[in-house]
């Protein structure tokens, strides 16, 4: 069962929130109890400090604890200074209203704070993944999951490339997961393509994180927000198969953009909360469906300067390609770690690899106009725009054009419309 509300105009009101939450926990065995809540870092938009204050008001005199984790996945650690911005209270505030409550960062590479929960088999892996990979998966995760009695996932739902759509379970694979199953998910993700999978609810990825799930030993409650811009939409609470999958529905409807036609060139201008490409990238997966064959996206961020401040050594070395172009060659890539790889191919976007000949068609042009030098674009494999020259005032109203300018990118997904 799930309880949930959604705007009727405007957006969720503070005490709107405040009763649906104490009703989705009315019911909850919490009292006396330890429970951790999993939350995203700042790359996500969220209430977060509205739900710290609320949550802390609903469930703070029931149990005996209620810590945070950050579900960073493979994002760096968040400094003090950002997590009290995270959860919209200052240090001295923090010690003040909140001094039993611990915030933790996950660091999915301290194999001391990983745990293994589980195993999924060769045969279930490959039934879950609808035959695309065939190995087993060690299923590991922040140890300090097991050091409490109830679990609560509280984050956005938004269409994602991997996983179909962001949210519920994927708070803990591969929130705060450790490497082999970011591995396997990313890169199941990317052999299914980004296209087929995004904004699609259920998929292969999908099956793989409630499977994992399965295997955490304690109760788990899911909070599931809908976000449409920077209002807040939808709150649903339950399971983290239900919640999510009610949330999804509500996201489809507010986070999916449907365009008449394709464009031939998309300046895409990726939120200021992504510091790096690997999170910016949202801008390409997220526009991909609505450019024409042969057209471009250009990810306009001048602020960007790195690639990836976690991965940046072994991108610069494999570079972005198509997924073909891997899979043609999978001896010479068979060790570089999946999270790579898919990172790589979605970022490059559909395309063909023609083995005979070495030949990698991409079907459209991904271009930078960020801070990142002509000469590292040129070894990553992706083109290059001095960010300097271009106005987006040129995209702006000329989508008859055949151009079209995407403010805020990374979080609504643009499809083409089907055809009447």
């Amino acid at each position: 069962m799930v309880t949930s509300i959604e705007a009727r105009s405007g957006e969720l009101t503070p005490a709107e929130v405040a009763q649906t939450l104490a009703q989705g926990f009315a019911n909850v065995a919490l009292d006396g109890g330890r429970a951790l809540v999993i939350i995203p870092d700042g790359t996500r938009t969220a209430p977060i400090p509205l739900l710290f204050a609320l949550l802390g008001a609903t469930l703070g005199a029931r149990v005996a604890a209620l810590d945070y984790l950050i579900a960073l996945g493979t994002h760096p650690p968040m400094a003090e200074e950002a997590i009290d911005a995270l959860v919209g209270v200052s240090a001295a505030e923090r010690a003040r209203r909140y001094p039993g409550v611990r915030i933790f960062n996950h660091q999915w590479d301290h194999p001391d704070q990983l745990a293994r929960i589980g195993v999924i088999s060769r045969d279930e892996a490959t039934a879950l993944s609808d035959g695309l990979l065939t190995e087993e998966i060690p299923v590991t995760l922040n140890r300090l999951l097991l050091d409490y009695d109830h679990i609560i996932i509280c984050g956005p739902v938004f269409p994602h490339e991997v996983a179909g759509f962001s949210g519920g379970a994927k708070y803990l694979f591969p929130g705060v997961a450790g490497p082999d199953i970011i591995n396997f998910t990313h890169w199941l993700g990317a052999l299914v393509t980004s296209m087929a999978t995004i904004g699609v609810k259920d998929t292969p990825v999908r099956r793989v994180i409630h499977r994992a799930a399965a295997f955490v030993p304690c109760p788990i409650t899911c909070v599931a927000l809908v976000i449409h811009g920077s209002d807040f939409q939808g709150l649903y609470i339950g399971s983290y198969e239900e919640a999510f999958a009610a949330a999804a529905d509500q996201s489809a409807r507010l986070n999916i953009i449907y365009k008449p036609h394709p464009f031939r060139s998309v300046l895409s201008a990726p939120a200021e909360r992504y510091d790096d490409l690997w999170t910016a990238a949202k801008a390409m997966y997220k526009t991909e469906p609505v450019v024409a064959d042969g057209g471009e996206v250009i990810i306009y961020a001048p602020h960007i300067s790195e690639v990836s401040y976690t991965h940046g050594a072994l991108i610069d070395e494999v570079g972005y390609h198509v997924r073909d172009y891997f899979l043609g060659q999978w001896p010479r890539f068979a060790q570089v770690p999946g999270m790579i790889l898919a990172h790589s191919t979605h970022v490059r976007g559909a395309g063909t690899y023609d083995v005979a000949s070495g030949v990698e068609r991409p079907r459209i042009q991904v271009t930078l106009a960020t801070s990142i030098p002509a000469e590292r674009c040129a070894r990553i494999n992706l083109g290059y725009r001095d960010y300097r020259t271009l106005d987006p005032r040129d995209w702006t109203g000329r989508e008859d054009d055949g151009l079209l300018l995407v403010e805020h990118a990374g979080e609504t997904l643009y499809r083409l419309r089907e055809p009447a």
